[in-house]
């Protein structure tokens, strides 16, 4: 190979090794803030629309019982859309946001990952 074929290859190696970093998602911290006015214990858990990814994860969720607030920071890809999902522990016809499973649909249960905080969502009757 001679060295234009090298030097051209090297250039073709280079643009496409700095358009796949260009691809590659930022990561960002989203932090949440609930509140359980309900009177009975809450599980919680976040939803990414825009991957299959659920926090916490694992067959976990995050549990809120009555009265008590709760701070949650995820890392997440920059400009993901995240929803939260919240339902009376065992009853989940009892629900906020997009519900168990994340099976529902709301309208104002969702942000986008970037870099900030979301506002308090008061989980009550």
């Amino acid at each position: 190979m001679g060295s234009t074929a090298k030097s051209a290859l090297f250039l073709l190696i280079s643009v496409l090794f700095s358009l796949a970093q260009g691809l590659a998602a930022s990561a960002e911290t989203l932090t949440w803030h609930f509140r359980n006015d309900h009177p009975n214990t809450v599980s919680l858990e976040l939803y990414s629309e825009d991957r299959d990814h659920v926090w916490p994860g694992g067959n976990e969720v995050y549990i809120l019982d009555d009265g008590n607030e709760i701070t949650i920071s995820i890392e997440c890809n920059s400009g993901e859309s995240i929803c939260y999902g919240a339902w009376v522990r065992n009853r989940s016809s009892t629900y906020w946001g997009v519900g168990y499973d994340g099976e529902q649909s709301c309208d104002d249960c969702c942000y986008t990952c970037d870099g900030g905080e979301t506002e308090l969502s008061i989980l009550d009757q």
